[in-house]
């Protein structure tokens, strides 16, 4: 790949994978899984890009950035690859007439998007969806994509991106090719802001407070007092020191992230037990949790194993008000 680029941060994991990977040996459909914030849909995009750039190579991964096809991707948001689509949240079930092509909007639904892929590549080459975020309005609308799975046409791509793969069917999930993607490292998350615009202070400090996400970075950069991390951090401390907090933050659609953060809270509160609070993830809560009792090995893993018995319920359909309590009380003994 020494004459073609594949611009992204780290994301190391996923690169090896893909570039052990052959034209011959590419899979159909691809999930994504991974944390909110560390470049599911960006890797995603600079995958489909090196699999429609029409520069000659072995594998599957690069493209030369100046071929026909590479100049689309390069055209920013304006960017409109026919044989490229990308729709990101909830898809419904629908029957309506659609024109030919990629076409996307808010109103997209699972059938259009099957009724696409059946059609014929602009170039004669491969095409590829990718469905970031993607949710299922009903049973209805998944059961129409997998459909697609099972018999998926001809040269045909399909990359799913999400944070809670517990919450897709199971049918579908088995057809797809997993790849996780792990939280960023704080410098990283620096690079990435930077090239983003914003300036080194900035960097320094979203990449602090981001905990390996770029979007939680993003949040606390702009202040986000009632963020979703700002809700779970309240509740958190509320918890440990034996006080019923009067709002939970546990939803279907915050349960994963937010336990995410719990967990992170838990890894700094051990950190701080042990030493200085020179690694914490959560540094601007680190007064608050330098406040708390010392946490020992013991508790630490009981903690840490009721958490993950949470994210596993998540998955299910429990209650998440329920998911939540569990936490709660674990929390509130070692509190």
């Amino acid at each position: 790949m020494s004459d073609l680029k594949f611009d992204v941060v780290n994301l190391e994991g996923p690169k090896r994978y893909f570039s052990a990977i052959t034209p011959q040996t590419l899979g159909h459909a691809y999930l994504f899984a991974g944390p909110p914030g560390v470049g599911k849909k960006t890797f995603g995009r600079r995958l489909a890009q090196s699999l429609l750039c029409t520069h000659s190579k072995s594998g599957v991964l690069g493209y030369d950035g100046t071929c026909a096809s590479c100049a689309l991707f390069g055209a920013g948001e304006n960017a409109r690859h026919p044989d490229f689509f990308e729709h990101e949240g909830v898809l419904k079930i629908g029957d309506r007439d659609v024109a030919a092509g990629f076409a996307g909007g808010d109103d997209l639904t699972a059938r259009d998007v099957v009724r696409q892929l059946s059609m014929r590549s602009y170039s004669g080459g491969r095409r590829v969806l990718m469905l970031g975020d993607v949710d299922f309005a009903s049973p209805p609308a998944a059961n129409a994509l997998l459909k697609f799975l099972e018999e998926p046409p001809r040269d045909v791509v399909m990359l799913l991106t999400t944070a809670v793969p517990g919450r897709l069917l199971s049918t579908i999930r088995s057809r797809l090719v997993e790849v996780r993607f792990g939280l960023l490292h704080e410098s990283h998350v620096r690079e990435i802001l930077l090239a983003m615009g914003r300036s080194q202070s900035e960097a320094e400090l979203g990449a602090a407070l981001g905990g390996g996400s770029v979007t939680q970075a993003l949040a606390a950069l702009e202040g986000e007092e009632e963020s979703l991390r700002a809700q779970v951090a309240r509740w958190f401390f509320e918890s440990v020191g034996g006080r019923s907090p009067e709002q939970t933050w546990a939803t279907r659609e915050t349960l994963e992230e937010g336990l995410q953060t719990v967990k992170t809270l838990v890894r700094d509160w051990a950190v701080l037990s042990r030493e200085s609070g020179k690694h914490l993830l959560m540094r601007d809560y680190a007064e608050s949790l330098a406040k708390l009792p010392a946490l020992d090995d013991r508790a630490t893993v009981s903690i840490l194993a009721k958490i993950g018995d949470a994210q596993r319920l998540a998955r299910t359909n429990v209650s998440p008000a329920m998911v939540g309590e569990i936490v709660r009380m674990a929390i509130t003994k070692a509190g």
